[in-house]
């Protein structure tokens, strides 16, 4: 059974929920939404872009979103933000949507990563840019996760650039991150491109990942909460996609 709610309490920041009964039914959900998000923004301008984000929780939207029908040559797809590796190594977000998105139909999408193959991602910043400055904008459709400590992109909370990655006046669309927690230096879209998106969604799974949002939805610093900078700054309530 899927359970749609629009949680607006004016004591907490809102969010629009949708509860899945399991994570394939929410994959299968997620995906549909991206692709009529990806189809809209195709009929109006010829071509559109998706942001998606890295670690395991997507893998399952990937592989439902790679058999939609859609115009895929004319669909760039790109990363909300990226650990500092090569496609060689397992902790590469790029190679695992090369894996398990850029396959079938969705095999003809064109991919701009964002590592660049340079030493450090404050090296690599101004072809990332350069490359990112091809990417159709907005997006389309961007699909964010969130980690135990209330990070999304690579809002680490901690980071020196977190200020200037949740500030939505920021000029710059790219940051680099480095942050204990991080596991490697990264590099992450700033709040502004994430935000303006036509479509905004934030995947989680498992009771304990409700429960950091839920925290994050009560007043406080977003510094301390990145997620929080999201659900501030996002436009209009932030659609959650969610599963127990």
């Amino acid at each position: 059974m899927t359970e749609t709610s629009s949680d607006d309490d004016g004591d907490l920041l809102p969010i629009a929920l949708t509860a899945h009964p399991d994570p394939e039914a929410l994959a299968r959900a997620l995906a549909a939404h991206v692709a009529e998000a990806l189809r809209r923004r195709i009929a109006s301008d010829g071509a559109a872009s998706l942001a998606v984000s890295g670690g395991r929780t997507p893998i399952r939207f990937f592989e439902a979103l790679s058999g939609a029908p859609l115009d895929w040559d004319k669909i760039t797809v790109t990363l909300v933000d990226e650990r500092w590796v090569p496609e060689t190594s397992e902790r590469s977000n790029a190679a695992l949507v090369r894996r398990h998105l850029l396959q079938g139909p969705a095999a003809a999408a064109h991919f701009v990563p964002l590592y660049t193959g340079d030493a450090t991602p404050e090296d690599g910043l101004e072809d990332a840019h350069a490359a990112m400055a091809m990417v159709p904008r907005p997006f389309a459709a961007v699909v964010l996760g969130m980690g135990d400590d209330a990070h999304t992109a690579s809002f680490f909370p901690g980071a020196p650039t977190l200020y200037a990655a949740i500030d939505p006046r920021t000029d710059a669309d790219l940051v680099a991150v480095h942050a204990a927690t991080a596991g490697e230096p990264r590099i992450t879209f700033t709040i502004r491109p994430l935000i303006g998106a036509d479509a905004l969604f934030l995947h989680i799974e498992g009771p304990h990942k409700r429960m950091v949002l839920d925290a994050a939805r009560e007043p406080g610093d977003a510094l301390e909460r990145p997620i929080r900078a999201i659900l501030l700054h996002s436009p209009r309530p932030l659609d959650v996609l969610w599963c127990p």
